[in-house]
C-alpha cells in the first residue's frame, strides 16, 4: 500500500481521489526510466494513464475475472479501439446486424480502410462457421442482442473463432457481468458501454474492455495514440457507481423478469422478447451461460402500427421515455426512432426490428409501481 501513489502515508481513502493532473513531476531520473521501462505503476502525462481511471480498470477487470481492463471515453471507443488494435486492410470482419446501431457508421470506416465485413442475424449465429474466410480475423457479437434480445452461444463461438485463429469480441452491456462472463467462456475480449449499468446513474460516459495482460498493452497503445483516455471525474463517478452495482443488477433483473411475465400473453404485445422466460427462443443458451438472473432489457411489439407504440410510451407515467439503459430509472424508447437511426432506413427492420417494436430497460423502482404502470399505459392503446 505504501508504494500506491494514491496511499503515501499507507491507509487508504475509502473513495479514490479524484487526480485531475495532466502531467507528472519526476523526482529523479531513475523514477523516470523506472515508469517509462515499467518496472513501477506510475505516471507521466494523462494521455498515457491516469491514477483514478487506473483504480476504476482494476475493479472492472475484478468484475470480468480479467487480468486488465483498459477504461476509455465512451463504449463506441471501446469497440473502435479493438477493430483498429487488431484489424488491417485485407482482414475479414464478422458483425451481426444485432448490435448497437453506431457499428454501422464504424464499418462504413472499416471498409473505407480495406476491412471486409459480413453481416449476420443473431438468430442464425450458427452460420457463422459457413461465413468464416482464410482472412477473417474477428468475431464480434452482442448477447442478449441489442434491441431484440437475441441469444449467441458464447462458447460455441468462442470454438470456432479459435479454430480459425481469429478473435473473439463479446459485448457485455446488456448482460453485464453481474450476469454473464464472456472471458470464463471463452471470449478473448470483453467490451462494455460503461455509461450503462456499470455507471448506473445516467451522469457519465465510459467505455471498457476487459481482456488479458497482452491484450491490455496491445489496446493501450491503441489508446494513448489516439487519445481516448477517461477523464479523472468521471473515473470517479463510474467507481461511484461500481460500488452499487450487483444490489442494482440484482434488481434490475427482478424487475425485468417480473414486467416481461406480466406482459407475456397481453392482448396488447404481438412479440416478446425476454431471455429469462423459458418460451422465449433464446431460453436455452441464456439459462447455460447466464447466471443470477437474465439481466434487466426487454423488447416486445406493442399494438399493430408505430403510433399504437407511441400512445403506449405516452401513456407511461413511472417509467421514462429515453435511450439509453441500465440506468436506475426504468426507461422505454421505439429502437427505429432511436438507436436504430444510425442505420439506412431500409435496414432497420432486416433483422426483426419493427417499428412498433419497444426496448424497455428495467430500472429499480418498486416492483409493483412499474407492473401497475405498463397494465395502465397499455389499456390506452
Amino acid at each position: 500500500m505504501a508504494d500506491d501513489p494514491l496511499t503515501p502515508y499507507g491507509n487508504r481513502p475509502m473513495v479514490t481521489p479524484i487526480v485531475n493532473a495532466v502531467n507528472y513531476e519526476y523526482s529523479s531520473f531513475e523514477v523516470l526510466r523506472q515508469i517509462t521501462d515499467g518496472e513501477i505503476d506510475g505516471y507521466t502525462y494523462h494521455r498515457d494513464d491516469n491514477p483514478t481511471v487506473r483504480a476504476v480498470e482494476r475493479q472492472i477487470a475484478d468484475l470480468e475475472g480479467a487480468e486488465d481492463c483498459v477504461v476509455c471515453t465512451t463504449g463506441m471507443a471501446a469497440c473502435t479501439m479493438v477493430y483498429l488494435t487488431y484489424l488491417s486492410a485485407g482482414d475479414h470482419l464478422i458483425l451481426f446486424h444485432d448490435v448497437y446501431g453506431a457499428h454501422y457508421k464504424v464499418s462504413l470506416i472499416l471498409e473505407r480502410l480495406g476491412v471486409e465485413i459480413t453481416w449476420l442475424d443473431a438468430a442464425d449465429w450458427q452460420s457463422v462457421q459457413a461465413n468464416m474466410r482464410p482472412n477473417t480475423k474477428m468475431i464480434l457479437c452482442e448477447t442478449p442482442s441489442n434491441p431484440l434480445c437475441k441469444l449467441v452461444d458464447i462458447a460455441a463461438l468462442a470454438a470456432v473463432a479459435h479454430d480459425a485463429g481469429a478473435l473473439f469480441v463479446v459485448d457485455n452491456t446488456f448482460a453485464t457481468p453481474f450476469h454473464q462472463k464472456p472471458l470464463e467462456l471463452g471470449a478473448d475480449l470483453v467490451v462494455h458501454s460503461a455509461t450503462k449499468a456499470l455507471g448506473g446513474h445516467n451522469d457519465l460516459m465510459a467505455g471498457a474492455i476487459a481482456t488479458h495482460k497482452d491484450a491490455y498493452n496491445d489496446l493501450w497503445f491503441t489508446r494513448q495514440a489516439i487519445g481516448t483516455t477517461l477523464d479523472a471525474y468521471s473515473a470517479s463517478l463510474l467507481e461511484r457507481g461500481l460500488k452499487t452495482f450487483e444490489l442494482r443488477a440484482e434488481k434490475i433483473a427482478a424487475n425485468g423478469l417480473a414486467m416481461a411475465r406480466l406482459l407475456d400473453g397481453h392482448a396488447k404485445v404481438s412479440r416478446l422478447m425476454y431471455p429469462g422466460l423459458e418460451n422465449s427462443p433464446g431460453h436455452a443458451i441464456a439459462a447455460r451461460q447466464m447466471h443470477r438472473g437474465f439481466g434487466g432489457m426487454l423488447a416486445f411489439d406493442v399494438g399493430e402500427t408505430i403510433e399504437d407504440a407511441k400512445r403506449f410510451i405516452t401513456a407511461l407515467h413511472v417509467i421514462i421515455h429515453a435511450v439509453s439503459l441500465g440506468a436506475t430509472e426504468s426507461l422505454i424508447c421505439v429502437p427505429y426512432l432511436t438507436t436504430m437511426l444510425y442505420l439506412p432506413e431500409e435496414r432497420r427492420t432486416t433483422f426483426g426490428v419493427k417499428p412498433h417494436t419497444v426496448r424497455l430497460s428495467a430500472g429499480i423502482e418498486d416492483t409493483d409501481r412499474l407492473l401497475a404502470d405498463l397494465d395502465q399505459a397499455l389499456d390506452a392503446v
